[in-house]
């Protein structure tokens, strides 16, 4: 495999993740808008260039959270978060406490409770069961039922799509305390912690021994 003129082994390749995101129900659009999710919904699968992530993370400096390319420095900004994803990159900044009943929460936000020890791990949740537990909506759902459903699809969205971890399989329920309210959801800083992640794995992946990255894959791809 060459990158850039320089011959590396199938190994030394870093992959990243985005996964293929299903079409939100009709009724759950507008609250997704209202949310600042909109345009994430929008998104559907990209086949991530695992190549081209290899030569990003070559070529970023932990030390300055730049790319170093042949005519200069470069980076990502939070306006390419606004622009390429439409989330708000103002307010209050995700930060919380994760020490809360987590089957509680779930089961209150959510509608269903996932099981401790199998699809709840510590503060995360599987993504298999997220997706496969998602409160199906008839007709004519409630307000309540349609909240669950769209806080499911964000926290969804957050754990395939804006900020995977290197795992691949889990998101963490800290963000769900984000979205107990959907109609204050967006005036917290997503962008922000989207940007935050990346740059953190990017950091992450600069190790020799690195072979998975977490982080926006879609970001990183369309900013190159």
């Amino acid at each position: 495999m060459t990158i850039f003129g320089t011959t590396l082994p199938k190994d030394d390749v870093v992959e990243s993740f985005c996964h293929l995101m299903a079409e939100p129900h009709p009724l759950t659009i507008p609250i997704l808008e209202q949310a600042g999710f909109g345009q994430i919904a929008k998104l559907r699968h990209l086949k991530v260039d695992h190549s081209l992530v290899t030569s990003l993370v070559e070529r970023w400096r932990p030390e300055t959270h730049t790319f170093h390319f042949p005519t200069g420095e470069c980076t990502i900004t939070l306006q390419d978060i606004s622009l390429q994803l439409g989330l708000n990159i103002d307010g209050p900044p995700i930060v919380g406490l994760t020490m809360f009943d987590w089957e509680e929460m779930c089961d209150t936000y959510l509608g269903v409770a996932p099981v401790k020890g199998e699809s709840l791990i510590g503060s995360q949740v599987k993504l298999k069961w997220l997706r496969e537990n998602m409160l199906p909506l008839g007709e004519e759902p409630t307000e309540q039922q349609l909240h669950a459903h769209c806080r499911a699809y964000i926290l969804g969205s957050i754990g395939r799509v804006l900020m995977p971890d290197r795992t691949d399989n889990k998101v963490h329920l800290m963000y769900l305390t984000f979205l107990t309210n959907l109609r204050r959801t967006t005036q917290y800083s997503w962008g922000s912690a989207c940007l935050a992640v990346l740059y953190s794995e990017l950091c992450r992946s600069t190790d020799a021994k690195a072979k998975t990255m977490g982080g926006c894959a879609s970001l990183l791809q369309s900013w190159a």
